[in-house]
């Protein structure tokens, strides 16, 4: 006896489209499941558009949020770069590549170093001058004051420089234009200002000062220490505020009220 055929099966959906269809319902499930157990605070979403609408000047004229004083305080402040310490960096870097442009020819290196209101640029007087001059002849050195002044320009307009000149104890010489250390470390200091200047300073935020051989670095009982005490400081530090001077005065004011 002959068996019955089956008989055809209807047509449906390809077995991917099933799996795919459940795949999306279980997901539909878990983040259903996630918003459930959350809890949103309206009062920040509503603060959060309000500041990104205000920001960006999207919706004009709309609504504004305001945030309050206790979420001020309790947002975590940013980071600010120090642009103290942005410069300091700027210019080590432009001193190591004078140091290395000047490498071959053995000339004392230029150092810099932050101070407390500032920082200082040290530049050997060997790099700069001839033994007992005042001009500037070195065309490295030169072009290490061109960057300096670019730098200096960007700084705030309140960042004042004190060029600063040292000798040691030994006399210019018979040969010098000066009579004395005074006179040439004074002369030094000028050179570089007047350099500075000519370059694009502003000349009412220099300021120049020459301390002979009374501020030593080093021994003058050896050559090398000779060398380090004659130098050329550039010193870079914020102009003080009027506050700080009105003190003073009131305090000077106030003793000599007492005589």
């Amino acid at each position: 006896m002959a068996k019955d055929k089956c008989p055809e099966c209807e047509e449906c959906l390809p077995a991917w489209l099933a799996a795919f269809g459940d795949l999306m319902s279980l997901l539909l499930c878990f983040f259903v499941l996630l918003l459930s157990m959350s809890s949103m605070d309206a009062k920040k979403v509503s603060e959060a558009i309000g500041s990104l609408s205000g920001a960006m000047s999207v919706l004009e004229g709309g609504t504004q949020t305001e945030i309050s004083p206790k979420r001020m305080l309790e947002a975590t402040p940013i980071d600010s770069q120090d642009e103290t310490s942005q410069t300091v960096n700027r210019i080590k870097q432009a001193a190591g590549d004078a140091n290395e442009m000047m490498e071959k020819t053995q000339s004392p290196v230029i150092t810099v170093k932050e101070a407390q209101d500032g920082f200082v640029i040290k530049l050997p007087a060997t790099l700069l001058f001839k033994p007992g001059s005042a001009t500037i002849e070195n065309q490295d050195a030169l072009l290490f004051l061109k960057r300096i002044t670019m730098i200096i320009q960007e700084l705030p307009n309140d960042m004042q420089v004190d060029v600063q000149g040292y000798t040691d104890d030994r006399g210019p010489g018979a040969n010098s234009l000066y009579k004395d250390n005074w006179e040439l470390s004074t002369a030094r200091a000028l050179s570089v200002l007047h350099e500075l200047v000519l370059d694009g300073v502003n000349p009412a935020r220099m300021s120049a000062t020459g301390f002979s051989q009374y501020q030593p670095i080093a021994t003058n009982a050896t050559a090398i220490g000779r060398e380090k005490n004659r130098r050329v400081e550039l010193h870079f530090y914020g102009k003080k505020n009027d506050e700080s001077a009105n003190v003073k005065s009131s305090i000077l004011d106030k003793t000599a009220e007492k005589k």
